[in-house]
């Protein structure tokens, strides 16, 4: 069964206008399946997983694009980047001669194109660079797709095709996790996640950087895994995993490279010099996260020591998924500062400011405690949002409402 994919609009939009689309993003969530699903009868198909591929494009990229043609949909491309330049000098030689070069090449890889050494600047003017992610709640339930943005016109009118869940439906999905496959077959949970992990390890962690213990590479990715929704600390990370500093720094670009973590950065502004510059990190896959630190079920998860952990991860990774799907930048940090004042999502817009907490309760007392901070910033602070297990959209106070999680 294919669940239609947000991003797919997007897709076949910037393909009329770029000669080149690329899509990133962590694997197994379904980066593939959507362009092979959306692709004209005529775009061929090869993936540089194929190693007699894989070698024509390292060895001799220009019989490469010869023997494939165009159009043509690329998997897995970071495998042999270097084919990026002999693409810009076809498209640009095909616009030279007076022709249309839109849409001549889809591409999938699984690492964010922007973090990638030397080939960022090869395609420049010439690419439309997507990030995917797992599904979202809105994808799997048949929601209709946009960005989740906290203004209150918006929330009303989004509240009025959510689905409400109980707290119970909520942790099922966040221990399942986003895989595309996961959601659709009957495979099972615990069998795909070593296989996933595997594989992760085996392949892109070899690609992407000289790892020498693989055994303490799993380490720190439990270690990670259970510090979702938390500080990133490289001095903390390193102690805990018997690594230099340097090297947790360099481990946790890899994991960001290939968008396992989502880096939260805090927010920051000259106003003030009491503000904590440091990020959060979390696990754009709850289910891996879960896996990982060997939470046995749904249920013992929503009560354990790192429920409110998973449950902020949700809701962020969530809103993440919904910006990735609309194309559109992330303008989300978290505020921190010295007096240890904390508000879990900002979302900045010109000069207006979104303050939004999150919950797991139904109806939280005291959570907009720390919005008042905020005004010292001189920004326009909008109506603060908590997000929790409400069943509708009311009123804390006249500042402050309470938003039911369902509507992300």
């Amino acid at each position: 069964m294919y669940i239609r994919r947000h991003l797919e609009e997007q897709i076949l939009k910037a393909s009329k206008d770029y000669p080149v689309v690329m899509v990133c993003g962590q694997r197994q969530v379904g980066k593939s399946t959507m362009l092979y699903h959306i692709k004209e009868a005529g775009r061929r198909y090869v993936t540089l997983d194929d190693g007699t591929a894989r070698r024509l494009a390292e060895n001799d990229p220009a019989l490469f694009f010869e023997t494939y043609g165009y159009p043509l949909l690329i998997d897995e491309f970071q495998r042999v980047p270097s084919i990026l330049m002999e693409m810009k000098k076809i498209v640009d030689q095909k616009a030279l001669n007076g022709e249309d070069n839109s849409g001549m090449y889809w591409l999938t890889g699984s690492q964010k194109f922007h973090m990638m050494q030397n080939v960022s600047e090869s395609l420049a003017g010439r690419v439309a660079v997507f990030d995917m992610a797992g599904l979202s709640s809105a994808e799997i339930e048949g929601r209709s797709a946009g960005m989740f943005h906290p203004d209150l016109e918006f929330l009303r009118q989004r509240l009025q095709y959510s689905r409400k869940k109980s707290v119970h439906q909520i942790y099922e999905e966040i221990f399942r996790g986003g895989m595309p496959r996961l959601c659709t077959t009957e495979l099972e949970r615990d069998r795909f996640y070593m296989d996933y992990i595997n594989t992760y390890i085996e392949r892109d962690i070899k690609d992407l950087a000289q790892v020498g213990k693989l055994s303490a590479f799993y380490d720190f990715l439990v270690y990670m895994a259970a510090r979702t929704a938390q500080p990133l600390k490289y001095d903390e990370i390193a102690g805990a995993v018997g690594i230099s500093a340097p090297t947790a720094k360099s481990w946790v670009s890899i994991l960001e490279r290939s968008g396992v973590i989502y880096i939260l950065r805090s927010y920051y502004s000259n106003i003030t010099k009491r503000l904590v510059r440091t990020p959060k990190v979390y696990f754009m896959d709850t289910g891996l996260a879960a896996y990982l630190c060997r939470w046995p079920s749904a249920d013992t998860l929503e009560n354990g020591a790192m429920d409110g952990a998973f449950f902020e991860t949700y809701v962020v990774t969530e809103i993440i998924k919904s910006c990735y799907n609309a194309g559109r930048p992330t303008d989300f940090y978290y505020y921190r500062d010295v007096d240890k004042k904390e508000v879990d999502l900002l979302m900045v817009e010109g000069d207006k400011l979104y303050p939004i907490e999150i919950k797991k309760g139904k109806e939280p007392s005291h959570a907009d405690k720390n919005f008042g901070v905020l005004q010292k910033l001189k920004m326009d602070v909008q109506p603060g949002i908590v997000l929790c297990m409400s069943d509708d959209l009311v009123p804390f106070n006249r500042d402050t409402w309470y938003c039911p999680v369902s509507v992300i």
